[in-house]
Formats: structure tokens, C-alpha cells, sequence
């Protein structure tokens, strides 16, 4: 598959993470898609990265799935353009499935890996680009940036977790104004919403977002991605699993050299008080 629609590398713990299709808005089509879920198992599974920073080429973010490529692959799977008869739209429904399910993959895998991630969103967002999105831990925005749903402006309903994710950001009633209407967001709404941590000038939010996972690197790495993992875990269990969980990862992280030094410094800090 082509690896330029999403620009990957990974240098001294930190992988960068890119949409890279400027000219669709950042609308991931099947080649990305495949490279996205390639990309998180990839993520989920190096022991080398401790960190990610995800963001995107070009003046949009992320307008979700490219609804043009999609229809065409489910009307060449039914080989009836149109995509009239029962039959055909049997089969597009299909098509549409498998793609989303691949989607779904690379998002599930990258929300219970144990990397941090950190977006940096540049433009617009819209559709199934807000999953894309809130697949991030920390969401830094530039003062350009803007938020919308879309689906009811094409007949659709909300895919890339969309569903579960924007009403645990924004909340129930939030979620639904912005997914039952046509508003558009603000990056300063958004802040206020809760759907981002910071808005930033334009010029500053590289920057930012990379200082944010260096932090991460530079301090108690394990630690940061247990973290990450307990709290997304957390809210689907019972609470007495999620209180065995954390007792044993704060015993495990106990002994790790980076809570032995962070103990060591606490502690001489109180006796010189």
C-alpha cells in the first residue's frame, strides 16, 4: 500500500504521525485507511516509542472519510455504478462495513496502546475526522481551527467512534447539538466545550504540541502511558476491576528507575522543608 498518504517516522521515542492528503482535505480513502490501521498496530507494538504526535499536511486536518472514493468502491463492488436494486445496495453496505471496520481497528488499537498522543490540529475538522481526533489524549489547536459533525448534511450517521468519543469529551447534550445540526465550532468554543486542552497562535502550534510529547519523554515515560491506559480502561468495567488494575500497575511502576529517582527527589526535598 502507498505509505505517503500517512507520513510516519519515529526519532528518539517520539513517532510523528501525518494525514497526507492535502488535496482531499485530509479524507482518508482505502489506501489510508489501511495504512492507518497498519500504522497503529505498528504504534501499539514498538517498545521504542514512548510518544506520538499526531497531526496533518495542508490547511484542513481531517474532513473524515472521503465519502467520493467510498461510493466509488461500493459501486464498482456491485458493479453498477449507480448503486440501484437491492442487490447493489446489499453490496455497498458491505463495502462500507469492511471500510469502516478497518478504521475502527487503528483507532481501537492506538486508545488502548499504552503511547500518549498528542494532535496538533491546524484547520477544519468535520465528519469522522473528529474521531480521528479524539483518538488523541491531549488535542492542542491552532486559533484556524474549526469542529463540525457534517454526517446530516449527507445522510450519515456518525463512524471512527464518533458516537462514544465526542459525548466523553463534550458531553450527551453537546454531542448531540453538534452531530444533529449543521453548527460549527470555533476553536475557542471547542476550548470551552472541552473538546480540545489548548487553543495557540498558528505560528506556535507545532511547537506546542511537540513540547507537550517531550514532556512525556522526558519525565516518567512508563508511567505516563500506564496512565493513559488506566484512565481509558476505567470507564468500562466495574470499578472494583478497575481498583485491582491500578493497585497492581502502581506496584509494578513502583520499582521502575524513573519512580525510584522521582521517590528519591520527593523525598529529600521534604526533609530540607
Amino acid at each position: 500500500m502507498p505509505d505517503d498518504v500517512i507520513l510516519f517516522d519515529v526519532r528518539d521515542g517520539l513517532a510523528h504521525l501525518t494525514l497526507n492528503r492535502p488535496e482531499r482535505l485530509n479524507a482518508v480513502d482505502p489506501a489510508a485507511i489501511d495504512r492507518w490501521r497498519e500504522l497503529a498496530h505498528e504504534i501499539a507494538g514498538r517498545d521504542d516509542i514512548g510518544a506520538v504526535l499526531f497531526d496533518a499536511a495542508g490547511r484542513a486536518f481531517c474532513a473524515g472519510g472521503d465519502v467520493v472514493a467510498m461510493s466509488e468502491l461500493a459501486a464498482a463492488a456491485d458493479g453498477e455504478p449507480g448503486g440501484r436494486g437491492d442487490g447493489a445496495a446489499d453490496g455497498a453496505a458491505r463495502v462500507i462495513r469492511e471500510l469502516a471496520d478497518r478504521i475502527h481497528e487503528g483507532h481501537r488499537v492506538l486508545r488502548e496502546s499504552t503511547k500518549p498522543i498528542v494532535a496538533a490540529v491546524q484547520g477544519p475538522v468535520a465528519g469522522g475526522g473528529l474521531g480521528f481526533l479524539l483518538v488523541a489524549d491531549v488535542i492542542v489547536a491552532s486559533e484556524r481551527a474549526t469542529f463540525a459533525s457534517r454526517y446530516s448534511d449527507v445522510g450519515l450517521t456518525p463512524d471512527c467512534g464518533v458516537s462514544t468519543l465526542l459525548p466523553e469529551a463534550v458531553g450527551v447534550r453537546r454531542a448531540l447539538e453538534l452531530t444533529l445540526t449543521s453548527r460549527t465550532l470555533s476553536a475557542a468554543e471547542a476550548l470551552d466545550w472541552g473538546l480540545v486542552a489548548e487553543v495557540v497562535a498558528p505560528g506556535a502550534l507545532e511547537a506546542r504540541a511537540r513540547a507537550i510529547a517531550e514532556g512525556w519523554l522526558a519525565g516518567a515515560t512508563h508511567a505516563f502511558g500506564q496512565a493513559k491506559r488506566l484512565v481509558h480502561a476505567g470507564r468500562g468495567r466495574a470499578f472494583q476491576d478497575s481498583l485491582d488494575d491500578e493497585a497492581a500497575t502502581i506496584a509494578a511502576a513502583f520499582v521502575t528507575p524513573d519512580a525510584q529517582a522521582g521517590i528519591s527527589r520527593f523525598a529529600a526535598g521534604s526533609t530540607r522543608r
